[in-house]
């Protein structure tokens, strides 16, 4: 029988429904005191941080995005980081505006957020860490405006011993946007043994434990990496019974629990129950936490379901009524139309995930009416569909997804997903794969930048679905004809346009 805490889904009243309107208006006129440079003219923006000798901060984003609403709320809407932006050049780079994909293919910019703060000269200084606290956010945009050096000479001045390096330094190093992939300070196959050495230089205290942190992280997805597991375990385990420690490094001790016990420990061994034990301990000091944010409170109970489900566990009972109670209560204090998308998002993962998959569903479906982007929570209610083994619900809610989304890139992704749904799902059903396909070629047709960075990269995943979906030309007739409708969109591009090769390898396989 299923607990379903009445505070969670019950009727708002009268006053409830005006909140969310009144502190989306109060989180709007916070971030329009910011004076966002929103005319898609990057070149004119660094020319005005030439002239007027300040940096630019760059801000990559999207609408729907949950975690770019999370810093909306969070961290935009804060005085203290109005305040700083009369220091600098702010940006504010949607990924659904004119030229905004090919911007993002020359500054290596693809997650949506990425915040890049640049020197007036566009040198690159740092790349801003979008999942850590506002706290921790803010001091490190603070160090960045104040250093003289970009982060990439700190890396080489660091990595050549660091004896000239000052604690600010290392904090830059440790706070470093390692985790996007897009980053340029090293490359991928890199980073673990980057971090790695920065850790064993850095001088003991909490940026080297955010660095080791951060390398084991780095190391988990590396074969055969080279490390004393045992010993690694053990820090881990004082690092995280370490209040201020765990606090202090949340959005890491939240990130991947599940997947860095897996990787540093045996099932069923006394070290992996000691680590979970450990971890547990940490995260529900998070989840109880009510100096950080909402949304990284619901981090910490996905990370206790996912412990939960290592070695083919299932969460207990008891667990589900906890990640229900904790759902309902923070939902429920969530007003501002900024923060619920990003709270939403999160606790309807945390219910899905914790096997309340018709509590997760009631979640989203009453977002629907509230949400300024309510085709993102469609796709998760897709996705609730899938995981019962309901194709056709699946499906239906992927296509009502694409069919409600706003803003050419945004439509280009939710088109390439659910033509990827649709062949995973249903890849008899030929007439409405080449119905969808086509409708997304279309709009990639009257897009101008359909094959740069975000864009290219969904719609190359949805080729690649499409040309394994006609492995030895089983569906060559639709086939066909979208590879027809495709080389039409090609031709039209002039030879000199990068976007060409792009769009001519899409269907080569």
């Amino acid at each position: 029988m299923k607990f379903l805490p009445t505070l969670v889904f019950s009727l708002l009243t009268a006053a409830q429904l005006v909140q969310p309107a009144l502190a989306a208006d109060k989180a709007s006129a916070q971030t329009a005191a910011i004076d966002w440079r929103k005319d898609n003219n990057v070149e004119a923006a660094f020319a005005a941080a030439k002239a007027a000798n300040k940096p630019l901060f760059l801000y990559w984003g999207a609408v729907w995005c949950p975690p770019c609403n999370q810093v909306k709320a969070t961290i935009f809407n804060r005085q203290e980081f109005i305040d700083k932006s009369r220091h600098f050049i702010p940006v504010y780079l949607d990924g659904d505006s004119p030229g905004a994909q090919k911007y993002a293919a020359q500054f290596k910019v693809r997650g949506y957020p990425t915040m890049i703060l640049f020197r007036p000269d566009g040198t690159e200084l740092t790349r801003l860490p979008g999942e850590v606290d506002s706290e921790r956010y803010l001091q490190v945009l603070t160090l960045a405006l104040n250093s003289a050096a970009p982060v990439s000479e700190t890396l080489k001045l660091a990595l050549a011993g660091g004896k000239t390096l000052k604690a600010d330094d290392w904090s830059l190093l440790a706070d470093y946007s390692w985790d996007d992939p897009q980053q340029k300070l090293v490359p991928q196959k890199d980073i673990a043994a980057t971090l790695s050495k920065l850790a064993e230089l850095a001088p003991a205290g909490l940026n080297a434990t955010r660095l080791y942190l951060k390398s084991l992280y780095a190391q988990a997805g590396v074969k055969n990496a080279a490390l004393d597991k045992a010993h690694a375990t053990d820090k881990l385990i004082k690092a995280l019974s370490d209040v201020k420690v765990a606090r202090d490094n949340l959005d890491l001790v939240a990130g991947s629990a599940a997947e860095l016990t897996e990787f540093l420990t045996a099932s069923g061994s006394d070290s992996r129950h000691k680590l979970v034990t450990a971890w547990n301990a940490a995260l529900q000091k998070l989840a109880d936490d009510q100096s950080i944010s909402k949304t990284d409170r619901l981090g910490a109970v996905v990370a206790e379901i996912a412990l939960a489900k290592l070695d083919g566990g299932k969460p207990t009972p008891t667990l589900q009524k906890e990640v229900q109670k904790r759902v309902g209560s923070i939902e429920q204090a969530t007003t501002d139309s900024y923060e619920r998308q990003s709270v939403v998002s999160s606790a309807a993962y945390a219910l899905g995930n914790a096997g309340l998959l018709d509590d997760s569903d009631n979640l989203l479906k009453a977002e629907l009416k509230r949400s300024h982007s309510p085709y993102y929570f469609m796709s998760t209610l897709g996705s609730n569909a899938k995981k019962r083994g309901d194709k056709a619900g699946a499906v239906n809610w992927y296509e009502q997804a694409y069919n409600a989304s706003k803003g050419p890139a945004t439509r280009l992704q939710w088109g390439s997903n659910y033509v990827v749904s649709l062949v995973d799902l249903t890849p008899a059903d030929a007439p409405r794969i080449e119905k969808a396909v086509s409708s997304v070629f279309d709009e990639a047709g009257k897009t101008d930048t359909a094959f740069y960075e975000r864009n290219r990269a969904y719609l190359e995943k949805m080729g690649k679905k499409l040309v394994e979906w006609n492995k030895d030309g089983k569906n060559q007739p639709v086939f066909a004809k979208v590879k027809s409708q495709l080389d039409g969109i090609c031709n039209k591009l002039p030879s000199g346009d990068p976007q060409k090769a792009s769009c001519q390898g899409l269907l080569k396989g």
